[in-house]
């Protein structure tokens, strides 16, 4: 079976500046990979240059479906949900709207479904859907924005830094959401993270990347005993 997304040669640049050097990665149909790499090394350029938001080269194929040259929203209706980096919260809005912003193609039961599938998946929004999500915590928010990316029924998420700014304990929770994501529903997940050892936890296979390359692939298992990786990113 043909993986659900591939890269393939993908360069990405930010005006003379190059961010991605031919980057060849795939993330199979229910799998959960994670991109590591030190700052500047092209992990979020990477999930720009899937989602549309950063002009890119290369090919790139969903679902059996070049991306070309497909901007943001035509990448979300395929089934792609990006939660960047900052969590990207409406402060202003309530949680629920925040919420309904992420199904602004449903309506009706398919709305409600998914809201209360995610009111389930973090209970603590039932008692604050009337609360303007620039009050919440930096852990609610990022829950929310989540919470957000689901509401479009995703069949691949990525995620970039999801424990940025977090406390272990939030992290802890938040990962452990995705992992349940991806066991029990199938969900396709790709993560960016700096902290390897909990992307390493929750993913079955991880790349590597050195200024815009992949320098280091295989299960998470592998990377773990690479001593290379291990003095590098999981600190022993």
């Amino acid at each position: 079976m043909p993986p659900l997304l591939q890269l393939e040669d993908v360069h990405a640049r930010y005006g003379p500046t190059t961010a991605l050097r031919g980057i060849s990665l795939t993330v199979g149909e229910g799998e959960s990979v994670a991109v590591l790499g030190a700052n500047g090394a092209g992990k979020t350029t990477t999930l720009r240059a899937i989602s549309g938001t950063v002009k890119r080269s290369g090919r790139i194929e969903f679902a059996g479906q070049s991306l070309g040259r497909r901007g943001p929203e035509s990448v979300s209706r395929l089934g792609i949900a990006h939660v960047p980096e900052g969590r990207g919260t409406f402060g202003e809005l309530t949680v629920r709207e925040n919420l309904r912003l992420g199904a602004y193609t449903q309506r009706g039961a398919a709305f409600k479904a998914d809201y209360v599938r995610v009111l389930n998946l973090f209970p603590w929004m039932a008692d604050r859907e009337g609360q303007q999500a620039g009050t919440l915590s930096g852990g609610e928010q990022q829950m929310l924005a989540l919470g957000r990316a689901l509401m479009q029924r995703p069949r691949l998420l990525l995620l970039d830094e999801p424990s940025l700014g977090l406390a272990p304990s939030i992290v802890g929770e938040i990962f452990r959401r995705v992992k349940v994501l991806n066991a029990e529903e199938g969900l396709s997940v790709l993560i960016v993270e700096q902290n390897a050892v909990v992307a390493l936890d929750t993913a079955a296979r991880a790349y590597v990347l050195e200024v815009g390359r992949v320098v280091v692939t295989g299960s998470s298992e592998e990377l773990r005993r690479n001593e290379s990786v291990r003095r590098s990113y999981l600190g022993y």
